[in-house]
């Protein structure tokens, strides 16, 4: 090889070699410092737009798992909330009992209606406020003044958005206290036709004509003066209003099973949900994760190289002094 002082092949060589390796050098350290062997769509244009989708699709999943923990904590609350209305509904159905021991005494009966009121006071108490974010299965109103904008439940279960409502119980309940074929009362002689609309204690058949937000002021049992309840005659009224009472309560047993079931399902959706959303998540990091073990062991290689191709590079660039000892 002839030696020239206007081209030097070996150190172009060395620049080229060097270049190549400081190259895959950058890149070989941009993935040890993101953890990601696709951060670009330079790196690898397929894969970053699946992984691009997939993790839109990773955050919509969020949103739905979200959505599955708001509509959990909703039916929660108003398992909750039913629960303690059965229980306030043991005690009216004791008190209305005591009305059959005590029609002798106006006083005692009015008393004793006071009483049955109050209970329906806290009825329409605890369903007004089983209200969560708006949301009240119970209340039949949504102009009550109390935050109440929706009736019913409707909570997104999937990516592609399917959804699942479940409908306000008011109606229902009242479906129940009526004399219409199936109905709980169908066989009592005289009873109080439950109503919807208004309050959980008119669709139970406790009171009539209630104001949506007010408590109430009087009860389907007894009336003002010591009498027993005008919806209720003969001599099985006292049998019919503790089948009134006894209706409610299997209305309300209807509505906490059914949110019982609710309950479960959206426990299922929330741990399925789960598990797609770690899925999508692994399936993007198998796209663009880096494997950690090789790009140490490239990072050590690669660094070796572009030291040897500095070397080389020297070496190529010292030639061209060796042509100054010729003309010595």
């Amino acid at each position: 090889m002839s030696l020239s002082i206007n081209t030097n092949a070996s150190a172009k060589v060395a620049i080229e070699t060097l270049n190549a390796t400081q190259s895959q050098l950058s890149n070989t350290e941009n993935m040890v410092s993101t953890g990601l062997k696709v951060s670009t769509a330079a790196d690898n244009a397929a894969a970053f737009g699946i992984a691009q989708q997939m993790q839109g699709n990773v955050s919509g999943q969020s949103a739905v798992n979200d959505g599955l923990t708001f509509a959990s904590q909703t039916v929660s609350s108003t398992a909750s909330a039913a629960n303690q209305i059965l229980s306030v509904l043991h005690e009216v159905q004791d008190a209305v009992t005591s009305l059959g021991n005590n029609q002798g005494s106006p006083a005692s009966l009015d008393q004793i209606g006071t009483q049955i009121t109050g209970y329906l006071n806290q009825i329409d108490t605890i369903a007004r406020n089983a209200t969560f974010n708006g949301v009240n299965l119970l209340s039949g109103s949504t102009t009550d003044g109390l935050g109440i904008t929706s009736s019913d439940l409707t909570y997104v279960t999937g990516l592609q958005g399917d959804s699942t409502t479940i409908t306000g119980f008011n109606s229902t309940i009242a479906s129940y206290l009526s004399n219409a074929s199936g109905g709980l009362l169908t066989n009592a002689t005289s009873f109080v036709q439950g109503t919807t609309g208004t309050s959980l204690t008119d669709a139970l058949g406790l009171t009539v004509n209630s104001t949506a937000g007010v408590s109430p002021t009087s009860n389907v049992f007894e009336s003002t003066g010591g009498k027993l309840g005008t919806g209720f005659t003969g001599t099985a009224s006292i049998s019919d209003m503790i089948a009134q009472v006894q209706a409610a309560i299997k209305a309300m047993t209807f509505v906490t099973s059914t949110l019982g079931s609710n309950s479960n399902v959206i426990t299922n959706m929330t741990t399925y949900g789960a598990t797609i959303s770690d899925n999508l998540t692994n399936g993007i990091g198998a796209l663009t994760d880096a494997d950690m073990s090789a790009a140490s062991a490239q990072l050590t290689s690669l660094q070796t190289k572009q030291s040897l191709a500095i070397k080389s590079l020297t070496i190529a660039n010292s030639q061209s002094q060796n042509i100054l000892s010729l003309f010595q």
